[in-house]
C-alpha cells in the first residue's frame, strides 16, 4: 500500500454552481484548493483527477429515473421536474448539473477505490459529501449522494465492514438511508438536533433497519453546542463503536458548517475543534482500519473565513504533514481572497481555542447538562443492540 494520500481535485468540480445568491458558492472550493497550494501540499499529496461517475456507478444508490431527470434537468433548466426535489430553492437546476454531479461523485468513488486497491493509504475529496441527496431525488444542495456512492463502490470491490462518520451539522440523511437495511455499513452521525434544524431527522431512535439494528448512530446535539461539548460527544460514542465494528475503510464527512460563524446553523464549534476531530477521524482509521481512510467535505457556507482553513486542515493530516494551528496564513493567498470577494482573508489557521480540552465521559457525565443528555440517549439507543453497556 502507498504510504502518500491523493487528493481527488479536478478544476470542473467548481461548475457546481447553484447560482449567485445560493449559500453554495464554489469559490469555497477554488479557495480552499489555493490554500492547500499555499502551504505546499500539494506537493506530499498525489493530486488525482478521476472520470465521472458512469451510469452504473450512479445506480449502485440512485433510481434510473432519477438519473434520468437530472440529465433532463441538466439539458433545460427550465423544465426541472420538481417531484424529484429539482428546481427548487435548495436545489435550482442549472446547465450541466448531470455533468458536474457526477464529476464530483467521480472524484470520491476514485477516492474509494484508491484507497481499497493500496494505491493510497488517504484520499481527500472536499468536493465531496453530499450527503442529503436520496435514492430518489435531490435535497439540501445534493443532486448525487457521492458518499453513499464511495461506499456502494467499497462494497462492490468486496468490503464487508465500512465505517462512515459524519461531522457536518446536518444530519446525514442520505446515507443513512441508502444503507438502512445494510449490516454491513455502520453510519454515525453528529448533527445539530432536528427540532432546529434541516432536514429534521437523525433522533437518537433511528438505529437501522430490521435486518441491520445497531447500525445507524445519530448524536442530536442540542443547539449552541460548543468546542467542549461537541469533541466530548464525538469520544462518548465514536471510538467505542469503531473498536466494535472493526471497519476495514473508515469513510468521514467533515462539513465545515459546525463553525460558530456559519450562517444556516446554531452550533458553536471553533476550526481548532473541527481540527481536532479531523485528527481523531485519522487515529481510528490507523487504529481500526488498517489507516484506509476516504475524507470527504460536506457543508460550510462561511466560504473565506473557515471552510479553506477547515479542509486545509484536512488535506495536511491526510499528507502526513499537519498545519499546526498557529501557523500564520501566506499573503498570497489573502491577497487572491480579496480579489475573489473583496473579502479580508484571515491571518492564522486557528481560532485562537488550540488546543481543544473536554471532560472524560466515564468521569465528567452530568445528568442536568443538556449535552450529556444528548450523549446518553444516543448511548441508551444504540449501545446495547451491539452488545455494549450504555
Amino acid at each position: 500500500m502507498s504510504g502518500r494520500a491523493q487528493l481527488m481535485w479536478d478544476e470542473a468540480v467548481t461548475g457546481y454552481d447553484f447560482g449567485r445568491d445560493h449559500p453554495m458558492d464554489p469559490v469555497r472550493l477554488s479557495l480552499t484548493r489555493k490554500l492547500v497550494d499555499a502551504f505546499g501540499l500539494d506537493k506530499d499529496v498525489d493530486v488525482v483527477a478521476a472520470q465521472p461517475a458512469g451510469e452504473s456507478t450512479l445506480r449502485l444508490v440512485h433510481r434510473e429515473d432519477y438519473i434520468e431527470a437530472v440529465k433532463a434537468a441538466s439539458a433545460d433548466p427550465g423544465a426541472a421536474d420538481q417531484s424529484y426535489g429539482l428546481g427548487t430553492l435548495d436545489d435550482p437546476a442549472f446547465a450541466g448539473m448531470h455533468e458536474v454531479s457526477a464529476l464530483i461523485a467521480g472524484q470520491s468513488v476514485g477516492a474509494a477505490e484508491a484507497v481499497w486497491r493500496g494505491e493510497a493509504l488517504h484520499a481527500v475529496n472536499f468536493a465531496g459529501g453530499l450527503h442529503h441527496a436520496m435514492p430518489g431525488g435531490a435535497s439540501g444542495f445534493c443532486i448525487y449522494n457521492d458518499a453513499s456512492l464511495a461506499i456502494a463502490r467499497l462494497l462492490e470491490l468486496g468490503a464487508e465492514r465500512v465505517a462512515y462518520i459524519d461531522v457536518d451539522v446536518h444530519h446525514g440523511d442520505g446515507v443513512q438511508a441508502a444503507f438502512w437495511e445494510d449490516p454491513r455499513v455502520l453510519t454515525i452521525s453528529l448533527h445539530e438536533h432536528p427540532r432546529t434544524l434541516f432536514p429534521q431527522t437523525g433522533w437518537p431512535e433511528e438505529t437501522g433497519g430490521e435486518s441491520a439494528e445497531g447500525t445507524a448512530v445519530n448524536v442530536a446535539l442540542p443547539a449552541g453546542t460548543g468546542d467542549a461539548g461537541w469533541v466530548r460527544a464525538f469520544h462518548a460514542v465514536v471510538p467505542e463503536l469503531i473498536a466494535d465494528f472493526r471497519p476495514q475503510v473508515l469513510v468521514t464527512q467533515h462539513g465545515a458548517d459546525t463553525h460558530f460563524e456559519d450562517p444556516l446553523a446554531h452550533l458553536a464549534v471553533s476550526l481548532d475543534a473541527q481540527r481536532a476531530v479531523q485528527m481523531a477521524c485519522h487515529d481510528l482509521a490507523h487504529e481500526y482500519a488498517d489507516g484506509r481512510w476516504v475524507a470527504l467535505g460536506g457543508g460550510g457556507y462561511a466560504v473565506v473565513e473557515v471552510v479553506p482553513r477547515s479542509w486545509t486542515h484536512l488535506v495536511g493530516i491526510a499528507a502526513g504533514r499537519p498545519i499546526e494551528p498557529e501557523t500564520m496564513i501566506p499573503e498570497g493567498w489573502r491577497q487572491e481572497v480579496f480579489a475573489r470577494t473583496r473579502q479580508l482573508g484571515p491571518a492564522r489557521m486557528t481560532d485562537g481555542r488550540w488546543p481543544v480540552s473536554w471532560g472524560g465521559w466515564e468521569a465528567g457525565y452530568d445528568p442536568a447538562d443538556r449535552l450529556d443528555q444528548a450523549v446518553l440517549a444516543t448511548r441508551r439507543a444504540v449501545f446495547p443492540l451491539r452488545g455494549l453497556l450504555a
